[in-house]
């Protein structure tokens, strides 16, 4: 499904009262609202932040985002918002992720953090709601992030959502809605979406094995037995597994006195069978596999709040990165899905602009190539000439 037919479709049950908790575009003031932890200064791992619009853009300042800058480094940063509750609200999360580095190894996802946050602290172990957005290292892993924080413990999605790993722009959103179900878009097209009691394991099971019931001592589950009718060949074991190769010849240089007896080196043994066994048949007592009998859960209890965080405080950025480069931009937390909406808008201008860009730069490339190597062919000509 399109982005513009979901978010449509949410506008229409959009509440009057819609709010917009956060909004970043990363403008000149940005390092008034975002603070930097300090959790790895102190032994020098602490990457440092700047704004930047990249290599390829439209308007430098309309597309300037937050930017890593040093390889091998922890990025810790975080900004806070007025703190609210999504309760009967949808929550829409949404940023855009430029790996301009064409990045081999790090995150780029974001967290929706409780209150109250010691920032100057904020670092991987601190509490978070929600982590949301690509992770990439090598070639196992490309894929989003959903993790959601449910009675204190992180759950990870079960489905396989995979990122965009090219180094241009791309806008990732979240939908979280009162129903218990969620939506996952990039780049307005839709990437997943479900129920978030069937895609995560937030509740315990329905049902559980009946603890009183086990396997009958008695219960026969071996398919196949050998066949008592079956006998060994005579012979069989007379004929070994390695012989005198019978192509060796004794060296004209071997001496018996000095060298001892000549043997000839053992090869395998193209007659041997290896070791006898019977040959199986299906088990006359056979019952099948046993299968556990299951009885409800007594734990299992339902929750039709699996979506409600009441205390969404602050928004950060928590990654380890071998290769920088990564500009995030576009920053929106909201219930108001129209609000995301024109905020996509905003970056996939960006991204046409950028890729304008980028094709004129490619144009420019090839065009100076061409002339280089023209301007080759014409001295190793006039070179020539001359000879």
């Amino acid at each position: 499904m399109k982005a513009s037919a979901v978010f449509a479709l949410f506008a229409l049950v959009a509440s009057t009262f819609a709010t917009v908790h956060f909004q970043e575009t990363f403008d000149d003031s940005w390092s008034s609202r975002w603070v930097p932890s300090k959790f790895k200064e102190a032994e020098g791992t602490a990457g440092k932040w700047d704004v930047t619009a990249g290599k390829y853009y439209g308007d430098e300042k309309r597309d300037q985002g937050l930017h890593t800058t040093q390889d091998a480094r922890f990025y810790q940063i975080s900004a806070e918002f007025p703190k609210f509750s999504n309760k009967d609200k949808p929550l829409v999360i949404q940023y855009s992720v430029k790996h301009e580095q064409k990045i081999d190894c790090g995150g780029g996802y974001i967290k929706i953090l409780p209150g109250p946050m010691d920032q100057s602290n904020f670092n991987g172990d601190t509490d978070y709601n929600i982590m949301f957005g690509p992770d990439i290292c090598g070639y196992s892993t490309k894929k989003v992030h959903v993790i959601f924080n449910y009675n204190g413990k992180n759950h990870l999605i079960k489905k396989d959502i995979p990122c965009e790993t090219d180094e241009f722009t791309h806008l990732y959103t979240l939908i979280l809605k009162p129903d218990n179900t969620y939506t996952v878009l990039i780049d307005d097209k839709e990437a997943a979406s479900g129920n978030l009691a069937d895609d995560w394991d937030l509740l315990p099971p329905k049902e559980i094995k009946d603890p009183s019931q086990s396997k009958p001592a008695d219960w026969v589950d071996q398919k196949t037995i050998p066949d008592p009718e079956d006998k060994k060949p005579e012979g069989w074991d007379d004929i070994p597994k390695e012989i005198p190769d019978p192509d060796a010849k004794k060296p004209e240089d071997w001496d018996d006195e000095l060298d001892g007896e000549w043997e000839a080196p053992m090869i395998d043994n193209p007659d041997y069978k290896g070791e006898w066994k019977p040959k199986t048949i299906p088990n006359p007592a056979y019952k099948g596999e046993w299968v556990h009998p299951m009885i409800p859960n007594p734990d299992y209890k339902e929750d039709p709040n699996l979506y409600l965080y009441e205390n969404n405080q602050y928004v950060g950025f928590e990654l380890w990165q071998v290769k920088a480069g990564t500009i995030f931009d576009n920053i929106i937390v909201t219930d108001d899905v129209a609000e995301a909406q024109k905020l996509a808008e905003v970056t996939r201008a960006t991204k046409e602009a950028e890729k304008k860009a980028f094709e004129k730069a490619e144009e420019e490339r090839k065009a100076k190539e061409e002339a280089e190597q023209a301007e080759e062919e014409h001295d190793h000509d006039h070179d020539h000439d001359e000879l």
